[in-house]
This record gives C-alpha cells, sequence and structure tokens, in this order.
C-alpha cells in the first residue's frame, strides 16, 4: 500500500494542477480563437480572468470582427467593455458600416456607444433612412383660418454629429416651427391648400437638420385639413370684449349721474331747510318790530290783508273751471 502512494499522490497534484488551470483559463474558448485565426496568448486570458472580465465577451466579437476582416485587437474590445461599452453592438455596427462602405471608426463607434446611443441602429439608419412622422401641426393663415398638417420626415444618421447631435423631437419642433411659419406667412388658407408642397420647399430650405444628429432628405406633406375660423373667432371675442368695456364704462356713467342726483336733492333739502328756517325767524322779527314800535297795529292788519288776498288769488289760479263754464252733454236718447 505505501508503495502505491508515491504514485498517486504525483497525479492527484498533476490533476488538481490541472483543474486550477482549466478554472483559469477557458480552454475551449482559446481552441475556438486559435482555429479562427484570432491570435491570443494564454496569458492574455488568465489577465482577463484576473481583471474579472468574461472572456467569452471579448473572444467572440473579437472572433466576428476578424473574420469580417476588421482591425480590431482585444486590448480595444477589453478597454471598451471595462468602461461600461456594448462590445457585440460596436463590432456589429462596425461589420455593417465596412459592409456599406461608410467610415466608421472603432473610436467613434465607441465613443457614440459610450454616449448612450444605439451604434448599430444608428448604422442601419444611415443605410436605410427612417421616416418620421410628425403630430396634427395647427397654423394659421393671414385670412384667419386654421391649416392643420401632418408631415412625414425622411432622415438618417449623420455618424459624425452622433455624439453631441439632437434628436428626432428636435427634428419635429423645427418641422413644426417650419410649418407655422410658412402657412402663417400665406394670405390665404386656399393657396395653402392648392400648393402643399409650397410647405416641404419652404421648410426643407431652411437648414432644419443644422447641429442634429440626423440629415434631413425630404419632408413631404402627408395631410392636410381646414380647422376653424380663428380670425372670426377673435372678432367675435373682441367684439365681445368691447362690449363689456362698454357696458361697464355706462354703468359708470349711471352711478355718477345718480349719485349727482342725490346730492342734488340733497341739496334741495338743505335749501328748504333754509327757507323753513328763515320763515320761522319773521315772527319774531314782526313781534319785534311791533314791541319796538316800528310796525302799528294797523300795519300788521293791512298787511295780514295782502298776504289773504295774495292767498285767495293763488288758489283761484290753480282752479280748474273748464268743467263749470263747459255745458255737460247729455247721453243720446233710448231707441
Amino acid at each position: 500500500m505505501f508503495d502505491v502512494i508515491p504514485v498517486v499522490l504525483p497525479l492527484i497534484v498533476i490533476i488538481v494542477i490541472v483543474m486550477i488551470f482549466l478554472s483559469f483559463v477557458p480552454l475551449g474558448l482559446w481552441i475556438s480563437a486559435i482555429s479562427a485565426g484570432v491570435r491570443v496568448s494564454i496569458f492574455s486570458l488568465i489577465g482577463m480572468r484576473l481583471r474579472r472580465v468574461r472572456a467569452d465577451r471579448i473572444i467572440r466579437p473579437l472572433i466576428k470582427a476578424q473574420k469580417a476582416g476588421m482591425n480590431v485587437n482585444a486590448n480595444q474590445l477589453e478597454s471598451h467593455l471595462l468602461s461600461g461599452g456594448r462590445v457585440d453592438n460596436v463590432v456589429d455596427a462596425l461589420i455593417a458600416a465596412h459592409r456599406a462602405n461608410l467610415d466608421l471608426s472603432f473610436e467613434r463607434a465607441a465613443a457614440i456607444d459610450l454616449a448612450g446611443r444605439n451604434v448599430f441602429e444608428a448604422v442601419r439608419m444611415s443605410v436605410t433612412p427612417k421616416i418620421i412622422e410628425t403630430p396634427w401641426i395647427s397654423a394659421v393663415a393671414i385670412d384667419g383660418i386654421e391649416v392643420k398638417v401632418v408631415a412625414k420626415v425622411t432622415v438618417r444618421t449623420n455618424l459624425a454629429r452622433l455624439v453631441g447631435g439632437a434628436g428626432e423631437e428636435t427634428i419635429i419642433a423645427r418641422v413644426g416651427e417650419g410649418i407655422v411659419t410658412t402657412v402663417g406667412s400665406s394670405q390665404s388658407h386656399k393657396s395653402v391648400l392648392e400648393n402643399p408642397d409650397l410647405i416641404s420647399r419652404t421648410v426643407l430650405s431652411k437648414g432644419l437638420d443644422n447641429g442634429t444628429a440626423y440629415e434631413i432628405l425630404s419632408i413631404d406633406i402627408a395631410d392636410v385639413d381646414i380647422g376653424r375660423n380663428i380670425g372670426a373667432h377673435l372678432q367675435i371675442q373682441q367684439a365681445e370684449a368691447d362690449k363689456q368695456i362698454a357696458q361697464a364704462k355706462a354703468e359708470e356713467r349711471r352711478a355718477a349721474a345718480i349719485a349727482k342726483e342725490q346730492e342734488m336733492k340733497a341739496e334741495v333739502e338743505h335749501m328748504k331747510a333754509k327757507v323753513v328756517e328763515a320763515e320761522a325767524e319773521v315772527p319774531l322779527a314782526l313781534s319785534e318790530a311791533l314791541r319796538s314800535g316800528n310796525l302799528g297795529v294797523m300795519d300788521y292788519y293791512h298787511m295780514q290783508n295782502v298776504q289773504a288776498d295774495s292767498s285767495m288769488k293763488n288758489n283761484l289760479g290753480k282752479t280748474d273751471f273748464s268743467s263749470v263754464i263747459a255745458p255737460k252733454t247729455e247721453p243720446s236718447g233710448k231707441a
């Protein structure tokens, strides 16, 4: 039994060493890389394992790039993966750009990917343009008629401006602004209906894709519809506002007239009070005149007679004598 131990123990040690080696080195992946013509050493795979980088996420994209004839090495892919990038997406974009004869370097593709954009989708849009349909855009012509427009914008990705360029929302906003400006400068809504291509030509000539990640190829008017008569509606609102202002001013003048009338009535009552006060002083003045001898008794009676005559004349002047003078007409006799 002791003779077997010196033989078995080295075998166990060798097996353990091989198992540890295989746990650090993906031997199958290394064989696949060598068979595909990708030059990668065992020590590179061990270094990836020590750096906690999954070797299959580097080797498999590297094999695809090598087969596609791309000049990409493992260090570039590993650096991009450690930066948080999507290596498969970048390699697929490079292969698609190479097949479409587009100028796209690994550094630019990696920058686009790290910027949060889908670089593979961007390359596909460079090859196959995308159609962006705007919502209903409302504009008002000079004659006051509302015109509603739907446009289809054909764009393709501009890879040179993809990093830092504006997105689809900016394209839609700028196209909408151009449509509103074009319709608003039209003398009549009929001219817009007759020549809808005028909108697309005018908007396309404004260079709306400046500073965006896309290049506008065409702007096509998909639908045009007539909305409300905004001009008439605004005139009605203005007339109603003018009416309310006139009513408010008239009410203000009426309130001022009522206040003035009340002031005059108060003034009349005040003057009447003064008259009553003056009339109350007359008897006192008469008694004082009689007491001082300035007025005699006969003079006083004479004044009373004059007042009585004046009062009688005033009463006679107010009496209606028409009923006394005019003869009464008898009703017609019975038949």
